[in-house]
């Protein structure tokens, strides 16, 4: 038996009462413990109580003590949380967070990666978008523009990141950077690093941002953040601009314009100290499409809108973000079993993009999307100007 059957045995041990849910259900993506004695599990998007429980509180901080020693984590009166990647051949991601900030106990959120790979072609399959909206998405991939995916927690914000990448050509080196790792790209040539909170000492921390300047070293023709939370976006939109065109990341926002409202504001979040205006110039260069993922009522998730981001309107410090929605998610109503029905449909503008694509040795790739990119001549389609 090596160390990973003896890890497997021992999670499955501490665990006993969700083990189940974890190895054996592949319809459980999430199982949420909230104390020893309530416990839910999301299936098809939807939350479920399920009738299981700890002996108490005293055996599930076992279980999660455990876990931390595995990962090389500490938990307990020093440290109130703990996030972390369970090693392979695990496929989970581990949220914990501990008494006094916890008032209910010990809880503890376990999310699953799926197992099989996720393609723009398996999200058409189930719904999620439409086979023209996937084309456009694939040919701005391929076009090396800078798209940002945007959505809440939840929503399928990594899914469909991990669909886009298999859009790069396999010629490329692609550099990966996340938190908790997840992506998992088909091309040969991919570089994952994750970063890595501190020691129970205080040191050896490696944050995003540390990892955003080592990939700029590593000959990257691809950089792709799992998600950007904090002062690490500044450095990504430069690099947008920098000639590191193509970037790919996520984004935690209700909405195109709220995503690049939510960026600048994580770019002020940097040490250096940038103007208002600076960071919304460079946010509204930097980002060129925007993908809105959402998780509906019935648990589906769903494109709601792809944006492209025309640059800004305006001067004298009253700039805006000018965003044209190319398509958007219209809801027909609901079945008999409240599954709600609608399509993601062009808007009938047209992308900025069209001119260049259709002149580019990508043209023979549009099939679907003609419509959307319009004949060789300027594109007089408006634009919505979003406030600042």
């Amino acid at each position: 038996m090596d160390r990973a059957d003896v890890y497997r045995s021992t999670i499955r041990y501490f665990f006993a009462p969700v083990a189940d849910l974890l190895y054996d259900d592949e319809s459980v993506t999430e199982v949420l413990i909230n104390g020893p004695n309530q416990i839910y599990c999301e299936r098809n998007g939807r939350l479920e109580k399920v009738d299981r429980r700890f002996a108490d509180e005293l055996v599930l901080m076992a279980a999660v003590r455990n876990l931390a020693e595995y990962v090389n984590r500490s938990i307990g009166d020093a440290d109130h949380s703990m996030d972390a990647r369970l090693p392979e051949p695990e496929k989970f991601r581990v949220h914990v967070i501990v008494p006094p900030a916890s008032r209910v106990g010990v809880c503890v959120s376990i999310r699953k990666f799926k197992r099989s790979e996720i393609t723009l072609d398996k999200l058409v399959g189930w719904g999620s978008l439409t086979p023209t909206a996937a084309e456009y998405l694939r040919l701005m991939v391929r076009g090396h523009r800078n798209l940002v995916v945007s959505g809440g927690t939840g929503s399928g914000k990594t899914s469909l990141l991990n669909a886009l990448s298999g859009a790069i050509p396999e010629h490329e080196r692609v550099v990966v950077i996340e938190d908790s790792s997840e992506l998992r790209l088909s091309q040969e040539h991919t570089v994952y690093l994750e970063a890595r909170p501190p020691q129970p000492d205080g040191t050896g921390a490696v944050t995003i941002r540390d990892l955003f300047v080592d990939s700029l070293r590593m000959r990257p023709d691809r950089i792709l953040v799992g998600e950007v939370r904090r002062g690490e976006a500044l450095d990504l939109i430069q690099s947008m601009l920098s000639g590191h065109d193509g970037s790919l990341t996520t984004v935690h926002a209700s909405s195109p314009a709220l995503a690049l409202v939510r960026l600048e504001t994580l770019c002020l979040m940097n040490d250096v100290g940038l103007p208002v205006y600076v960071a919304r110039t460079q946010v509204g260069s930097g980002v060129q499409v925007i993908a809105q993922v959402a998780r509906l009522p019935d648990g589906s998730r769903r494109v709601t809108e792809i944006a492209e981001v025309n640059g800004l309107a305006g001067g004298g410090g009253q700039e805006r973000y000018r965003v044209k929605s190319l398509f958007r998610f219209e809801r027909a109503g609901t079945t008999a079993d409240d599954k709600i029905v609608g399509e993601l449909r062009p808007t009938g503008k047209r992308s900025r993009f069209g001119r260049e694509l259709l002149s580019s040795a990508l043209a023979r790739e549009v099939n679907l999307t003609a419509a959307v990119f319009g004949p060789r001549t300027a594109d007089p389609s408006p634009v919505t100007v979003i406030g600042g």
